[in-house]
């Protein structure tokens, strides 16, 4: 039976880490702004994710306002290029709001052609600067099925290591406000229970026409996350299911989901598979039965149901035209981390110039059943550790324990899931291999080395991108958002043709 999802904020610590910043002040000097956009060409109407670096003295505001010279630009920094008949430059200006006289600027060069299946990714503090690190978000624009009717959504998550498009509900503080139509079955509303390594999120199906950059898939079953004081409330079977020490509801809130939505493009074709269409309505809330899809009655009272493949929230990603996987690009970050890193999340594998799969250099293949599927198999110590994973919605490398790698953790508030080493950074070497539905190993062994800083005096940074951070989880390694860095990372969906390249499900980096 395959996993249901990761998701690693570990809010606690990010909060505090938000606590110890100095962007919130305004009692020092702004000395400069700096820009950046990514991408730098776009085609003609598409979009660049700009970013500002403000410098200065003391406690000084690092909040900006954002102007262009053409087309438009949100508060978050998202440039929607102008529609142009040639080839036209944009200058893109950040201004500090602290001291209006200092500005910085970037140019984004429009061409009356682009690469509709790129999308900027943005790694910053957040939605509403809510102190979020190593989070990678993207812009998604969703439309009621058959209108003009769309909202586009800034800080939406994107996942490897689930599948679907979740979005927080304006009831819980994110952005989404539109009126879907409800997926329903046997005449009643269909509502999911997802459970991530952290949490879980609750809320209803609904039905949308999903865009992002220039991709688009039509009548794409969504999830909007409720808080739990909407209606339908969250069923026992569901909230049962709340991992040991988490966080209970992550959808009821901004804050404690940490993005305005979550962009699963991870392996698999939808987010539960046969286990919810054959045995979906035997569940009993418990990680070896687990309770997923519900139907619910007007008056609120949900039953868990089967539901068929092509009812549940599917990866998005396999109604775009570039169907087979995505590439996540993200450039390096040096030790001790970076602020508001810029990247590409690029849709299809071998099927445009800018997604060759040349730009990895090995194939991991993953089973697509079986107790470890999606799994690598990696290797450390001469040990192998067959439940291993790529997931860029975890915000850490996050492997084994103290005892196993002589790494301590951390002694602020909640630094138990952080890792502290005394001599920083550590070095780690590993390798990750391919596996088969039965374990056996598939390919060649691959290094996977990382190493790993002292995550107090990250945190005592202002940077939200670090390649260094880690904690602890026995017995696997889950190479999250710090491992992407530096590297072209492949997703390839399960059963998805790949030229030259072995079927789907696989990793490649």
């Amino acid at each position: 039976m395959r996993k249901f999802g990761f998701l690693l904020f570990l809010l606690g610590n990010v909060m505090w880490f938000a606590a110890c910043g100095s962007s919130n002040g305004g009692s020092g000097t702004v000395t400069s702004v700096s820009v950046s956009c990514s991408p730098s060409t776009v085609g003609s109407g598409g979009t660049s994710q700009c970013s500002a670096t403000v410098g200065g003295t003391g406690n000084f505001s690092s909040t900006v306002t954002w102007s262009t010279t053409a087309g438009s630009i949100s508060t978050s920094g998202l440039l929607t290029a102008p529609t142009v008949s040639s080839s036209t430059s944009v200058t893109v200006t950040a201004t500090s709001t602290q001291n209006t006289s200092v500005s910085g600027t970037a140019t984004v060069t429009v061409t009356t052609t682009g690469a509709a299946n790129l999308a900027p990714i943005i790694v910053d503090s957040g939605p509403q600067n809510i102190g979020t690190v190593n989070v990678a978000f993207v812009t998604v624009t969703v439309c009621i099925p058959g209108t003009t009717t769309c909202q586009t959504i800034d800080h939406v998550q994107v996942d490897t290591g689930s599948e679907g498009l979740r979005l927080l509900s304006s009831a819980s503080g994110g952005e989404f406000n539109l009126s879907l139509p409800s997926e329903t079955s046997g005449g009643n509303s269909v509502d999911e229970c997802l459970v991530f390594a952290d949490g879980y999120v609750w809320g209803p199906v609904n039905t949308a026409t999903v865009t992002v950059s220039g991709e688009t898939a039509t009548n794409v079953p969504v999830q909007l996350m409720i808080p739990a004081t909407s209606s339908p409330g969250v069923p026992s079977t569901c909230s049962s299911q709340n991992p040991s020490g988490g966080n209970g509801n992550e959808g009821g809130s901004l804050m404690a989901f940490g993005a305005n939505g979550l962009i699963g493009v991870g392996p698999f074709q939808n987010d539960c598979g046969d286990y919810c269409a054959d045995q979906g309505s035997s569940c009993n809330g418990t990680s070896g039965a687990p309770c997923v899809y519900y139907t619910c009655t007007s008056s609120g009272s949900c039953s868990a149901t089967n539901l068929g493949n092509s009812q549940q929230v599917p990866n998005p990603v396999t109604g775009f035209t570039d169907s087979n996987g995505v590439l996540i690009q993200l450039p390096s970050v040096p030790d001790g981390g970076s602020s508001d890193v810029s990247g590409s999340l690029i849709f299809g594998i071998n099927t445009q110039s800018n997604n060759n799969l040349n730009l990895a250099g090995n194939v991991y293949q993953i089973p697509d059943s079986g107790s470890n599927a999606g799994d690598l198999i990696t290797t450390y110590n001469g040990a192998a550790y067959p439940n291993s994973f790529l997931d860029s919605g975890s915000n850490g490398l996050f492997f084994l324990d103290s005892s196993t790698t002589g790494i301590p953790t951390c002694t602020f508030t909640n630094g138990s899931g952080w890792y502290c080493p005394s001599t920083s950074p550590d070095n780690i070497t590993a390798t990750n291999q391919g596996q088969d539905a039965n374990g056996d190993p598939l390919g060649t062994p691959g290094s996977a080395n990382f190493s790993i800083e002292n995550t107090s005096n990250l945190f005592n940074t202002n940077n939200t991108a670090f390649s260094t951070l880690g904690g602890p989880n026995p017995g696997a390694f889950d190479f999250g958002l710090s491992f992407f860095f530096g590297k072209n990372v492949f997703t390839a969906i399960d059963g998805a043709t790949v030229s030259g390249a072995p079927t789907g499900p696989f990793f490649a980096y």
